[in-house]
């Protein structure tokens, strides 16, 4: 079974495949296979259909269908929940800190006026011929410590204000914007889905950081700028009169006193990047038992360095701006009100993995992966698609695609487990439609139609996902 995972000749992952899938084959589980199958899918199936059909929120969802094959799996009433308990706890005390901490220095970072600067530097001394490029690289280095909503929410309405400057259709300059936002959500920690997914992969953040933003890169040029020329003329959108209903530039009424420096606006957005690729190249260059090597493995940690960055934001983006004590403490706490449903729906992704795990329906279904003659990066990526296309929510795909490719990640070299989450990653946001806030959110915001949206912002995610794929199994097969 294991040598037939990359064909009869080994290919680069063919070393690679876990040595706990024999383990599984030789321990059978305690319910038979095709029951756990059948589990498997109809857990999948209840969460899908309350989340497509009934409306429910993803949480519930999540916590209805880990009962649901947790019990179709053979645990007993009474236990049914203890796994998914389990999952939420630990997965919230992980990966829950971290998104907590994002929030506070994305809440920083706008409240200052220091995205702001980002923006209106590149957008000064940019071209209007290269206004797409500009906006694909401020939704890039913003999108950083952002939540997707939260980018668009700030963007969109610069995207208007420059096609109204420019008298360009929107969709040129607001494709290239989207695009770079939503591959950061989609690759790069500290974003909820690679941060879940590396957790429940065991990939290590810094060098799955490094490698989404290598298949970043590549993947927002070619869905955003390039592939924004040929949409544009599919959806010839006139340049907006308005924006967001109002005719001014969009520009507050009432401006800080002081908004921090363009450096320094970079500078901390881009610090828990520095910092955790240092501890990926320490790892890498096998010098974490040198002094300075364990100094920067400390400073790398994700913990650590979201707080760091956290605490240099409080200053350059709070006290340097002018804002008192008490003011700071209570922008803090309004940047934690946002991510209360983000923080419960991880959590509960993290509890439904946990079942998959627990009940042993990850072993059985990465077992029927390997005998299909799959790649593993190639299922993960399928697997997060099916779950994205049915339920609309890049989280859930996320998390149910990680939790399905469990028992495969834990014996891949590092490095193919970074890309695995990569995989994973690119298929969550794989065709944005009619069951995804995300599409009517555009849809509005440009104030286009159901046909157009699918037009622009879907092929756009579609187009990005495809190319990311590419890119991570171009990556596997020379790393």
């Amino acid at each position: 079974m294991l040598a037939t995972l990359a064909g009869s000749a080994p290919g680069p992952l063919a070393t690679h495949v876990p040595a706990v899938l024999a383990a599984a084959d030789a321990a059978a589980p305690t319910a038979s296979t095709p029951r756990l199958v059948l589990a498997a899918v109809l857990g999948i199936a209840v969460i899908v259909a309350l989340i497509v059909w009934a409306k429910m929120h993803p949480f519930l969802a999540l916590v209805i269908g880990s009962g649901v094959l947790a019990v179709a799996a053979g645990t007993g009433l009474v236990d049914a929940f203890d796994s998914f308990t389990k999952g939420l706890g630990s997965t919230v005390g992980g990966v829950g800190v971290l998104i907590a901490l994002g929030a506070i220095i994305g809440k920083l970072l706008i409240d200052s006026g220091g995205a702001d600067r980002i923006v209106d530097t590149v957008i000064a001394r940019t071209p209007a011929r290269r206004m797409p490029w500009a906006m694909a690289l401020v939704a890039f280095v913003v999108g950083i410590p952002l939540f997707f909503e939260v980018g668009v929410v700030l963007l969109i309405p610069v995207v208007m204000i420059v096609a109204r400057r420019a008298r360009m259709n929107p969709v040129l300059v607001g494709i290239s914007a989207l695009a770079g936002l939503s591959a950061l959500h989609g690759l790069v920690p500290p974003h909820p889905g690679p941060l879940l997914a590396i957790e429940a992969l065991g990939a290590d953040v810094g060098l799955t950081l490094g490698l989404g933003l290598l298949v970043a890169v590549p993947t927002v040029v070619l869905s955003g700028p390039v592939l924004a020329k040929v949409l544009a003329r599919w959806v010839p959108l006139p340049p907006p009169t308005t924006v967001l209903g109002t005719s001014g530039d969009g520009a507050s009424a009432v401006e800080p006193r002081r908004r921090p420096s363009f450096a320094v606006s970079v500078l901390v957005v881009l610090l828990p990047v520095i910092l955790m690729l240092a501890r990926a190249v320490v790892e890498v260059a096998g010098q974490v038992g040198t002094g300075w090597g364990g100094v920067l493995e400390f400073l790398g940690e994700p913990l650590v360095a979201l707080l760091i960055t956290t605490l240099v934001g409080l200053l350059a983006f709070g006290t340097a701006v002018g804002r008192t004590r008490q003011q700071l403490g209570d922008l803090v706490g309004s940047s934690f009100l946002p991510i209360a449903g983000i923080l419960l729906i991880v959590g509960a992704g993290g509890g439904f993995k946990e079942t998959l795990v627990s009940t042993g329906v990850g072993d059985v279904i990465a077992s029927g992966i390997s005998d299909a003659n799959l790649d593993p990066l190639l299922a993960g990526w399928l697997v997060a698609v099916l779950i994205r296309v049915a339920t609309g929510s890049a989280t859930v795909a996320t998390i149910t695609a990680a939790g399905i490719m469990a028992p495969i990640a834990a014996g891949l070299d590092p490095t193919h487990a970074a890309l695995l989450v990569l995989a994973i990653g690119a298929g969550s946001v794989f065709l944005s439609h009619v069951n995804d806030a995300g599409f009517w959110l555009v849809k509005e915001y440009f104030g286009m139609t159901v046909g157009q949206t699918f037009k622009t912002w879907s092929l756009m995610e579609t187009t990005l996902s495809v190319v990311a794929l590419v890119a991570v199994l171009l990556l596997g097969l020379v790393v």
